[in-house]
């Protein structure tokens, strides 16, 4: 059982590496590719989080709050 789910890890950890060819690096470097597509709005919303939520990071949901910092 614990062989079977050792080479299940290995199998999986095997085939989720992929290599990018040259001419598929545009594809990925488009803005729809992004992980924050706009870098300034995401820092905009993270301002307003940090106004309502006295905190910072970890961009959940906003609560109440005066909204000056």
């Amino acid at each position: 059982m614990v062989k079977t789910a050792a080479f299940m890890v290995m199998l999986f950890a095997a085939s989720s590496c992929q290599t990018v060819e040259p001419w598929q690096r545009d594809r990925l470097s488009k803005k729809d590719m992004q992980l924050v597509s706009d870098p300034l709005e995401a820092r905009r919303a993270e301002q307003i989080f940090f106004s309502k939520e006295a905190s910072s990071g970890g961009a959940g949901a906003a609560g109440g709050g005066c909204g000056c910092n």
